[in-house]
């Protein structure tokens, strides 16, 4: 038997009065295994600046203010954790696990048996309460949330994944997420909730991440995940995207008196084509982006800056909403991403976009073809992937799409290049026609 188990060395983290303590700092060792952990008191203390968080020990040649040196105390921290292995070796011999609190017991016993009265070193003990993996994933959420400034959608993407893993066992222990347990996992959620393999491959990437943060804060020591490499078929996704001949006819579309925010919808749809922007970024568009030949922006999702020139038909859209007053000083009639997505599609039919497509997607193994006509599968994101197509068919270099765009990697652009390409071909072929 193996008890998988993480020992280390670290300073107690104190303030006074919202400051940092960094002298005579205690120094405390913790033990996390299976799903528990202990911290113990050493009974030596050290300078902040005198400790090495590396090797978790005190730097040579130094003293604490005790002038207890640093080859005194960290011989005393090897001897702990020695005789904390030795515990750990002789449960495993009984094929046992030690509770938190016989783990306590035993080890406050060892150290303050006849060998180590004479280091004149108290030793307290302490065993901290066990943590539920539920409270360390929404301590996950709430630091990586805030020091990576998430956006709302991917608070809401790790979230579904929370509920997701919860679903799945409301007891999970970190433990639980061996290989086994892990493909338990992806298996459950392609069995109740019928995901394709996309899905179950995000659904893991969110896996691996909480699980690996969790390791390095030492909150488990199952790096399982490490041996884990699920392959999962993917074929190309279908890249949707109008052509110029289909935005003009849904430009020259007559919009029904009853339904004119459709009109809005279609000139921020647009916008997006002859700019390349994502929705984030034109509901985020302000006056001071616009310039007097091209658009400055920081964008939501990535964070970069880009300029984008203008052309005849952004400046055309810009120009008529110019006097109209939006707030926070936007520029443009922007509602939220799901409902200018139900419209697109409205707005699809009306101009009878009815080409069909089909997307082909994967269940494990099971290979499913989805054909719907185009007007069923328009979204905001179409409008960038229309600008892309377009610019690339017109003969545009990639590497200037890319500055408008903010790609960085040229891999990203490969599937639309390969679009553009095809788009040329059948221009092409007109010729045999004459």
């Amino acid at each position: 038997m193996n008890i998988k188990r993480n020992i280390t060395f670290k300073l107690e983290k104190r303030k006074n009065k919202g400051v940092d303590i960094v002298e005579n700092v205690p120094i405390r060792m913790r033990v996390t295994y299976t799903g528990s952990r202990i911290d113990f008191s050493t009974g030596y203390r050290v300078d902040v600046a005198k400790w090495d968080d590396t090797v978790q020990r005190v730097k040579s040649k130094t003293t604490n203010k005790l002038h207890q040196t640093a080859s005194e105390i960290n011989d005393y921290l090897d001897e702990m954790r020695t005789e904390l292995q030795k515990i750990f070796k002789e449960y495993e011999v009984k094929e046992c696990i030690p509770s938190p609190d016989e783990l306590r017991v035993t080890f406050s016993e060892r150290m303050k048996g006849e060998s180590y009265k004479e280091k004149n070193v108290e030793v307290a003990l302490e065993e901290t309460p066990t943590i539920s993996l539920w409270e360390r994933f929404d301590e996950f959420v709430n630091i990586n949330g805030h020091n990576n400034n998430w956006e709302k959608s991917t608070v809401a993407k790790v979230n579904v994944f929370g509920r997701h893993l919860r679903s799945f066992r409301e007891n999970l222990t970190f433990e639980d997420l061996d290989e086994k347990g892990i493909a338990a996992f992806l298996d459950h959620l392609q069995e109740t909730k019928g995901m394709r393999n996309s899905t179950l491959s995000k659904m893991y990437g969110i896996l691996l991440w909480f699980m690996k943060w969790a390791f390095k804060q030492g909150y488990h020591t199952n790096n399982a995940y490490d041996r884990f490499k699920p392959r999962y078929k993917k074929p190309e996704k279908t890249i949707v995207f109008l052509t110029v001949e289909e935005l003009k006819k849904v430009g020259n579309v007559v919009i029904p008196s009853d339904k004119q925010y459709l009109e809005r919808v279609r000139d921020v749809f647009f916008f997006c084509c002859w700019t390349g922007l994502r929705h984030s970024d034109v509901y985020n568009l302000r006056k001071s982006n616009i310039k007097s030949d091209h658009i400055e922006l920081t964008t939501v999702k990535t964070s970069d800056t880009l300029r984008i020139d203008l052309n005849k038909h952004s400046r055309a859209i810009l120009a008529k909403y110019a006097e109209i007053p939006f707030p926070k000083e936007k520029v443009l009639p922007v509602i939220s991403n799901q409902k200018m997505n139900d419209y697109l599609k409205e707005l699809g039919r009306l101009a009878e976009l009815d080409e069909p497509i089909t997307q082909t997607y994967y269940r494990q193994r099971e290979r499913i073809d989805e054909t719907r006509p185009k007007h069923d599968l328009l979204c905001t994101h179409t409008g960038r992937r229309s600008f892309i197509c377009n610019a690339l068919a017109l003969g545009i270099p990639p590497q200037v799409v890319m500055k408008w765009t903010g790609h960085s990697d040229y891999s990203a652009m490969k599937p639309y290049i390969a679009v553009a390409d095809s788009i040329k071909s059948k221009e092409m072929s007109k010729f045999d026609n004459i």
